[in-house]
């Protein structure tokens, strides 16, 4: 994984956290898990592109999406999405 990588999972407290995978903090938290992804595909995208790995309620990878960079004038096809 790149350090330019998020992740997007739910805390003990129900908070749903975006944070980056190389960091310790949390990046921004959040009410629901739509809006952390928001943030974390608005960020990786800014950027210069990455992966979005969002995990599930039982803390397992649920799904991992592979953003282009913004400017990016032939982005690769995602299968999953």
């Amino acid at each position: 994984m790149k350090s330019n990588d998020r992740i997007v999972y739910k805390r003990d407290d129900g908070k749903w956290v975006e944070k980056s995978v190389s960091s310790n903090r949390a990046g921004s938290l959040h009410d629901t898990q739509k809006a952390a992804i928001s943030k974390g595909r608005d960020r990786l995208i800014n950027s210069g592109g990455g992966e979005l790995i969002t995990k599930g309620l039982d803390g397992k990878i649920r799904s991992k999406d592979t953003i282009a960079p913004g400017n990016d004038p032939f982005p690769p096809k995602d299968k999953e999405h």
